[in-house]
């Protein structure tokens, strides 16, 4: 697991950048901006991510150059963010603008979330990739990241994996031509985590259902996505090597080599694929078809909030430097030249993008995308419950696919016991 915390630690980094460059609006209310407007109060940031405090550290010091208005940069690592972050808010000592992310951090802190609705700099957040709370826009996104199924251009069109027959097809096919059709890797996201993000996307109300699921209320191996995905996990298990003989790299590296044809990873796989020159640009993204899926599962990692705590004069300033940020030329470029962000935004230009984050970004323009279920998934279920399933489901080749299911209803009842 050292191998998938370091990659998702680079995900989620990558994602903070792309979505500071992705949160841009179009409005001219820089307040603070220019030489004989008022001066703002001073305020302080709080972000987890150590991979951009250099740059933007550096883009808070041209802020001030530009208008005057001063920005304060706090820092913490991992764990040490969230403790940090809940002990300085409790004690009213907290930032002004602080990063929070989707699911349970994001509930447990909602209460110091500052209303956004009618701030320019928000109109322009890509569909549905706001964070809300009742309906009230709260959170600006870093950016965002997608993951689908990664494809050799050579070896596979995405017009003859369409649905379930179809996909059977082509993996079968595949495997006749001695090439491995879809790589999963035994890492638990890699493995299950993000594979069964699909069928949960796919619910009419995908939190309700994790919530009915949370209760017992229903079951997977009663919902027809999940039936026909454990079809589909039959169907891989049959054609593909054993994930459970799989690392990431070997993933990966078999990939780049032309050994498989697919891999079920995201757009942070790329830096894993430009050390073999011409084929990067060889690859492209897309949707895991279940049910006849058309669209890339799309997310944001963290969010950018004010703290409604903060006096008023912070709160202005505040939205004064996010309104910059996302609007203004210099912002912008910083986002999308210095943090490397895919944007979350519509108004800003992605720039020079790697084929797969090109696909994600298009897809969160054109708002083709589903979301990120998993996000809400009790903490710590992926790793401790259904990963394990998933390993008994590959080294089991007479486990049926139903069978699995019924596998992850009872861990997941299992581990319900300890939240409720």
């Amino acid at each position: 697991m050292g191998k998938v915390k370091k990659v998702l630690s680079i995900l989620t980094a990558t994602t903070l950048v792309a979505a500071l460059a992705a949160c841009g609006g179009t409005s001219n209310n820089n307040a603070g901006a220019g030489s004989g407007e008022e001066q703002l109060k001073k305020i302080t940031l709080f972000q987890s991510k150590v991979e951009i405090t250099e740059p933007l550290e550096a883009l808070v010091k041209t802020y001030k150059e530009e208008t005057g208005n001063e920005v304060e940069i706090w820092g913490a690592a991992g764990d040490a963010y969230s403790q940090q972050l809940v002990s300085k808010l409790g004690s009213n000592q907290g930032p002004t603008i602080f990063s929070v992310a989707q699911g349970p951090e994001s509930e447990r802190l909602k209460s110091y979330f500052a209303d956004l609705s009618n701030e320019e700099y928000v109109k322009n957040i890509a569909p549905d990739m706001d964070l809300k709370v009742d309906d009230k826009v709260v959170g600006v996104p870093y950016g965002v990241e997608g993951f689908g199924l990664v494809y050799n251009k050579e070896l596979v069109d995405p017009a003859n994996v369409k649905d379930l027959n179809s996909f059977t097809s082509t993996m079968e096919q595949l495997k006749a031509d001695g090439i491995n059709g879809l790589s999963l890797s035994q890492e638990a996201y890699f493995l299950i985590g993000h594979i069964i993000n699909t069928p949960f996307a796919l619910q009419e109300d995908p939190l309700a259902y994790i919530e009915q699921l949370n209760k017992g209320e229903v079951k997977m191996a009663d919902t027809k996505a999940f039936q026909e995905w454990a079809k589909f996990m039959e169907v891989i298990r049959a054609n593909a090597k054993n994930p459970m003989e799989v690392k990431y790299d070997t993933q990966m590296g078999d990939f780049a080599t032309g050994k498989t044809a697919m891999v079920h990873q995201g757009n942070w796989s790329y830096s894993m694929l430009e050390d073999f020159g011409d084929f990067a640009s060889n690859v492209g993204m897309m949707p895991f078809p279940l049910e006849g899926n058309d669209k890339i599962a799309v997310g944001v990692a963290s969010y950018w909030v004010v703290n409604n705590q903060a006096d008023e004069a912070e709160v202005k300033a505040a939205n004064a430097f996010l309104n910059w940020l996302f609007t203004s030329d210099t912002g912008k470029k910083a986002i999308v030249d210095d943090f490397k962000f895919i944007p979350a935004m519509t108004n800003i230009e992605a720039g020079d993008l790697d084929p797969l984050s090109q696909a994600v970004h298009e897809a969160t323009v054109n708002g083709e995308t589903i979301t990120w279920p998993l996000n809400f998934f009790p903490s710590g279920i992926i790793t401790n419950d259904l990963a394990p399933a998933a390993q008994e489901f590959f080294m089991n080749a007479g486990m049926t696919g139903e069978q699995f299911l019924q596998k992850l209803d009872e861990v997941w009842a299992k581990a319900r016991s300890k939240w409720f």
